[in-house]
């Protein structure tokens, strides 16, 4: 008996800080929820009262992608303070919302909640729990499918043309990461390669029509756009997030040749001034550095 009792008061002492810390985050939030409220009032913020929807719509990609700096430097300070800044987007968007009569922020909070719980079965529903990741986004994909079609037949109903399975990708993504949800919402539907040896076919047909088109035209950027699009394919078969692994290959560029600008200063020079051969042994060397 005692022995059991030695293992429940550590969880009843769990059990008591969660939900001390899950009232101390409600009352947060609840807080900023009604600081944002006030700047919006007729006495309060002039600057915040005049802003809509669309006059603010970039800074909430801005502020996404400053926290997605914060995480790829590994700096959980910023990152704190920056997913502030994202958060406080969304608060804003929504009292705006509230204003103008249209939502509200406990119709985010509530909706999101009810989409999270859909789409999870494997935890909160009657399906078996899942054993990988792979296996949740196949799940997830199910879900989003079954979602669509209830939206489709509604649409039926009212005798309006039913959502496209591309719809709900927004034309405002950054192109690989608009490529990537294109695709996997079309590889969802049985539109896939067998193996990713037939989209690497791909990859080199998509290039031989590229070569074939005169250079500087219409079509031959187009061909390009078709190459990419295949290289995105690879990525998705392989498991890998393209834009991911292209902001770290860019991110590794730049740390690089911060480097060749350094040992260039230290040799009196700057890269300007520097032959190409001259840029490519730095480049060597800093690559044998690392």
């Amino acid at each position: 008996m005692e022995a059991n009792l030695s293992h429940a008061e550590p969880s009843q002492q769990e059990a008591a800080r969660d939900r001390s810390t899950r009232s101390d985050a409600r009352d947060s939030l609840d807080a900023l929820v009604e600081t944002i409220w006030r700047l919006r009032q007729p006495d309060g913020c002039p600057w915040d009262r005049k802003q809509t929807h669309a006059s603010i719509a970039k800074n909430m990609v801005e502020e996404a992608y400053e926290a997605v700096d914060c995480i790829e430097a590994n700096d959980a300070e910023h990152l704190c303070e920056e997913l502030g800044d994202v958060l406080m987007q969304v608060l804003l968007h929504a009292q705006i919302a509230s204003d103008a009569g249209e939502f509200t922020i406990d119709d985010v909070a509530r909706g999101l909640n009810e989409k999270l719980i859909r789409r999870h079965p494997h935890v909160f529903g009657e399906h078996d729990a899942a054993s990988d990741a792979d296996e949740v986004l196949g799940i997830w994909d199910a879900v989003k499918l079954a979602e669509k079609a209830g939206r489709d037949a509604k649409a039926a109903q009212a005798n309006e043309r039913p959502a496209g399975l591309l719809d709900g990708v927004p034309r405002a993504l950054p192109a690989l990461m608009e490529a990537q949800k294109v695709s996997r919402k079309a590889a969802a539907v049985g539109f896939e390669w067998d193996t990713v040896d037939d989209v690497w076919d791909q990859v080199a047909s998509e290039r031989e029509e590229f070569e074939r088109e005169a250079p500087g035209s219409d079509e031959r950027e187009l061909e390009f756009g078709d190459m990419l699009f295949a290289m995105v394919n690879v990525a998705r078969k392989e498991g890998i997030d393209a834009e991911s692994a292209l902001r770290a290959s860019t991110a590794k560029f730049r740390r690089r040749w911060e480097a060749v600008e350094n040992l260039a200063q230290e040799g009196g020079s700057s890269v300007e001034d520097l032959s190409t051969e001259e840029l490519n042994r730095l480049w060597n060397q800093v690559k044998t550095s690392e």
